[in-house]
């Protein structure tokens, strides 16, 4: 990846992030169900159970529906590792690019960018 900054390195971003945001929201519904299973198993109270199995339910539904819109959006491809397998290759590539950035560069000279006095000693001190 190259300069983060540059917005011609932006193009893409928009199916980018909208993918990444299904995939966190299908990662958060399905921990939902699996905590709504366990909370479940460990209610004595039966209304306490029967309010956890509507929720339940609808955690399931969510997590299908998210599923589905991926699977439309050909982000997420459930029946076939294969095809699913190149995606999330690119996912953990991609996280690995990030995680090289230099999110917090010493030069705050550019537009969009604001100085601060360690920011500035920084930079002194590197000269």
């Amino acid at each position: 990846m190259r300069d983060y900054l540059d917005p011609e390195n932006a193009k893409g971003m928009p199916d980018l992030m909208d993918s990444a945001i299904c995939t966190e929201m299908l990662i958060t519904a399905k921990s939902a169900v699996n905590n709504y299973a366990i909370a479940i198993t460990e209610a004595v109270n039966p209304e306490l159970r029967q309010t956890l199995v509507r929720h339940l339910d609808e955690a399931i539904e969510m997590q299908g529906t998210i599923s589905s819109l991926m699977a439309q959006h050909n982000w997420l491809f459930p029946a076939d590792p294969k095809s699913q397998f190149p995606f999330d290759r690119k996912a953990a590539n991609t996280a690995i690019d990030v995680v090289s950035m230099n999110l917090f560069p010493y030069d705050t000279d550019r537009l969009g960018m604001f100085a601060t006095p360690t920011n500035t000693e920084s930079k002194e001190n590197q000269q």
